[in-house]
């Protein structure tokens, strides 16, 4: 009958066929919810009407400084409004917007400028020196414009242009220039690029819109929750929750550093029902002292992604009044792709540490996803019985469109018709995904594959330890045996041989440490532990 065809005239129309972008949410939140509160950050408190305004300003002001749709604008910003104002106002112009990491050394950001082909730069204040000295090693250096932050003591500096000089100068009913194809790129961000230069990760529009759609239902949300930001905006774009917040008419509380106190605050006084923070910022809950803490009695839902949190870490919290679910996904996938959804009709009776065993999967596919799986060497299916370990391959719309300047690199990545993690994993026999360890992490001892994060889950169950890492250390009779390096919690007492001691009550004989390290461990901007970084201190250990 020819459905598939154009000649029945059932082809696409202005009227039946709009480009997906996230820039709808806040076009019609401005309309539907123009007096709600958005955004939150000490006495700064915008409607949704007053944060449309502020972004199509942002919109104007860029493009008469010469941004033109395509044109990459760079932010160097911790989690404060002008961070969030961008992610909607720099795609409004048409440009294409990059959050770099605030961490990163100057050298990392000299080479981001470059590579991005970075036009603008917004920089806070506390990391102006940064932009200047990166954009003055660029043959044609961006336009630097500063974003003061005087609540945490920062003000402008007054040799730049001022963010909100900048935003006088435009104009709030700016006619926004919307895609005119989904594919077309929205962000690009940088992967961490600890084994060699970062790579440049592109996003279009329709992955960052189903990603926005996937997340409402797979984090059961209802209208008008109240955000935390605590995952970075420079990190997945803050997993696309910022995106995400207009089409439910809810509120981004901004929170420039992540401490105990802050998150606490955040939820007592501002009424926080959602966050979303890498295991390390559960732990800093779990531990946090009395006085840091203030009541709420209301449920926090919380996203945890970036490693494994241990089961005792998500024993001990959820008690508190957080529920935790465990997600996963990477810089390539816009954040989250995966969940471990709860079955109430299995689980329901689970308790401790039982309960957080299975919370700490990573779970199935999320709704804007196709496939997600493991696979082995040859792409075929490992067998789901919880032993046999493959790679996490996925496919589906939220997967980047590739990376900047990179084809070699993109199609290593893509081969197979899959988006290959390097993560290494189990599936159980329900497909639920587990995952063992990055592939860079795995310990092989004398022939035996141990998983780093197995033995850092029995670590963090003992009452003395705060965080867990366990890399490889050359070994001369095994190849290589498990290390761990280990933050106590503030006053305790054990050693090296009562760690050992307690690993050897679950672990078998060669995956428990052979050596215990007691030190700060390095860590990245979202709380990952560095383990590139202790595997040289490893190295060198006798």
């Amino acid at each position: 009958m020819g459905w598939m065809s154009d000649e029945t005239g059932l082809g696409k129309r202005a009227a039946n066929y709009v480009p997906l972008t996230p820039l709808s949410h806040l076009r019609r939140a401005a309309l539907v919810f123009p007096d709600h509160m958005a955004v939150v950050y000490s006495d700064h408190r915008k409607t949704y009407g007053e944060y449309y305004a502020r972004c199509s300003q942002l919109a104007s002001a860029l493009k008469a400084k010469g941004v033109n749709p395509g044109d990459v604008v760079a932010t160097l910003l911790p989690n404060i409004p002008a961070q969030a104002e961008a992610h909607f106002g720099v795609p409004a112009c048409g440009a294409v917007l990059n959050t770099i990491n605030i961490r990163l050394d100057l050298d990392t950001v000299s080479y981001i400028f470059e590579h991005g082909e970075a036009k603008v730069v917004l920089a806070d204040t506390q990391f102006i020196e940064l932009a200047e000295e990166a954009a003055a090693a660029q043959d044609t250096p961006p336009l630097i414009v500063e974003v003061a932050d005087p609540h945490a003591g920062f003000p402008a500096t007054g040799r730049h242009l001022t963010y909100e000089d900048l935003l006088a100068t435009g104009d709030p009913e700016f006619d926004w220039i919307m895609p005119e194809d989904e594919w077309e790129s929205l962000a690009l961000n940088y992967t961490s690029g600890t084994t060699g230069r970062p790579k440049g990760v592109v996003y279009h529009h329709r992955g960052a819109y189903l990603m926005t759609m996937g997340t409402v239902v797979s984090w059961r949300m209802v209208m008008h929750p109240i955000y935390l930001t605590i995952v970075p905006l420079f990190h997945c774009n803050g997993w696309n929750h910022t995106w995400m917040m207009p089409m439910l008419g809810g509120t981004i509380v901004c929170c420039r550093d992540i401490t105990a106190a802050n998150i606490f605050n955040a939820i007592a006084y501002e009424g926080v029902t959602h966050m979303g923070g890498a295991p390390i910022v559960l732990n800093t809950l779990v531990n946090a002292p009395e006085e840091e803490r203030a009541p709420f009695d209301h449920t926090v839902e919380v996203f945890t992604a970036g490693a494994p949190p241990a089961p005792a870490t998500l024993a001990k919290i959820e008690p508190m009044g957080f529920n935790v679910t465990q997600v996963y996904g990477l810089t390539e996938t816009y954040g989250h792709v995966t969940e471990c959804l709860w079955d109430d009709s299995r689980w329901s009776d689970l308790k401790g540490n039982d309960r957080a065993g299975i919370k700490a999967r990573q779970g199935v596919a999320m709704p804007m996803m196709e496939h997600i799986t493991v696979l082995d060497e040859t792409m075929a299916q490992i067998p789901m019985d919880g032993k046999t370990q493959g790679e996490i391959v996925m496919r589906g719309n939220s997967v980047m469109k590739g990376y900047l300047k990179n084809p070699d690199a993109t199609e290593e990545a893509f081969k197979g018709g899959y988006f290959h993690s390097g993560d290494i994993a189990v599936q159980h026999p329900d497909s639920y995904i587990q995952i063992a360890d990055r592939a860079k992490d795995i310990i092989i001892s004398g022939g035996e594959n141990i998983s780093s994060v197995e033995v850092e889950g029995v670590l963090m169950g003992h009452p003395d330890v705060n965080l867990a890492a366990v890399v490889a250390k050359p070994d001369e009779k095994w190849g290589e045996v498990p290390c761990a390096f280990v933050e106590l919690k503030p006053g305790a007492e054990a050693d090296e041989a009562a760690l050992i001691a307690f690993s050897r009550e679950t672990l078998a004989g060669f995956k428990t440490p052979k050596k215990v390290v007691f030190q700060e461990l390095p860590k990245t901007s979202t709380g990952k532990i560095q383990k590139f970084e202790l595997r040289k201190v490893a190295q060198a250990l006798e």
